[in-house]
């Protein structure tokens, strides 16, 4: 029941704690005080080892961590053409008190994907540093829609806010087709939005608006089909279902039971990255919607907290869930990333190894 192709049966979602010389490095090079050049040296050797800390590891998914990214989502939104940061920051409530703020991506024209592309480099150089699975992760189409509301997208350049979303979505899948044609062949869609309409709170403040939460809902399923349609066979795209992940802090709660039964049957992935590490995602029944052709990431191990999940304790969880799901249709990782911004999680880089371990070792003797 092991697996050769993604995903694979000890995979992680992708952002990894930046180590403290290239977090000082970003700060000089924001100063002023180093150059694009110099960066990108810091950069390339500060990927070199964590891929190479990955390898060892003995994962078969490797990511560059996304440190060459301040932010999961912004760094690649504001790339595609008719797209800017917005001039003021606006401000995203996480559990603990904690707040996330910045620049929200404003649509300023007709969006499309740039001829230099988004990221390709970034693709390149981990595919050429790694004789694993090069996996890349960009955020979700739905990732657009914003708190900020429809006057972050320009109204001369879409009247109709229709005809925003389907530049979006063609946008989106010609990015997808430049990463394939560089040889990508895991790539992941990281999709908030999706997840928090999993939140009673958040779908009782949409209904307060006059907006339909399951509505909504098809919106983004439609978007993040319409990425990835015609995509090569060999390129296996999953999608990860996150809460919200900001300084070892989340943005919402609730049981995947609101949104799976459409999410996990109409979304044309072959995977789903589902954080379980908790009570706050709710329980297993929810895996019972999982097509037989598809494949759930169980995200068991906390990369919030720096304590180590047993090994027993992770295979119980594992046997709960596989009463709604095949055994064979499960694998294993991470709840969330490491670092989805450049602040990190509240753990250490020894922290993350030891449950990175912890991952492999399990699913080495649930899965062989």
């Amino acid at each position: 029941m092991s697996r050769a192709a993604p995903p694979f049966r000890a995979d992680h979602v992708g952002s990894l704690l930046r180590p403290p010389e290239l977090l000082a490095a970003r700060e000089r090079w924001r100063a002023g005080e180093l150059d694009d050049d110099g960066l990108r040296e810091l950069e390339d050797a500060a990927i070199r080892d964590i891929v190479r800390d990955q390898e060892a590891i003995g994962l078969d998914g490797v990511t560059d961590g996304e440190f060459r990214r301040d932010y999961w989502h912004l760094d690649f939104m504001w790339r595609f053409d008719g797209v800017a940061a917005s001039e003021e920051a606006f401000t995203t409530p996480f559990s603990g008190g904690t707040d996330f703020t910045a620049p929200a991506a404003k649509v300023t024209g007709k969006i499309a994907y740039p001829a230099v592309g988004i990221m390709g480099d970034h693709f390149a150089f981990l595919k050429s540093v790694t004789g694993r699975t090069a996996k890349f992760t960009i955020p979700a189409p739905g990732m657009f829609r914003q708190g900020s509301g429809r006057r972050m997208i320009d109204a001369d350049a879409y009247p109709e806010i229709d005809a925003f979303w389907a530049d979006l979505g063609r946008a989106y899948n010609d990015a997808v087709h430049d990463l394939a044609a560089r040889g990508c062949t895991y790539l992941q869609l990281d999709d908030v939005n999706s997840c928090i309409l999993c939140d009673r709170r958040v779908r009782d403040r949409m209904a307060e608006r006059n907006q339909d939460p399951d509505h909504v809902l098809g919106l983004y399923i439609a978007l993040n089909n319409a990425a990835i349609t015609g995509r090569p066979a060999g390129m296996t795209v999953t999608t990860h279902m996150c809460r919200g992940n900001f300084r070892s802090e989340y943005a919402a709660a609730g049981g995947y039971e609101a949104v799976a039964e459409r999410f996990l049957a109409e979304m044309d992935v072959d995977g789903f990255f589902m954080e379980y590490d908790t009570d706050r995602a709710g329980d297993f029944a929810p895996l019972r919607f999982l097509p037989e052709d598809k494949f759930a990431v169980l995200g068991l191990v906390s990369s919030k907290s720096a304590e180590l999940e047993s090994a027993d304790a992770l295979k119980r969880r594992i046997d709960e869930a596989a009463r709604f799901a095949p055994l064979e249709r499960l694998c294993l990782s991470p709840q969330c990333g490491f670092s989805s911004t450049h602040h990190g999680n509240l753990l250490t880089r020894d922290d993350q190894r030891r449950k990175l371990e912890r991952i492999v070792e399990v699913a080495a003797d649930v899965w062989g």
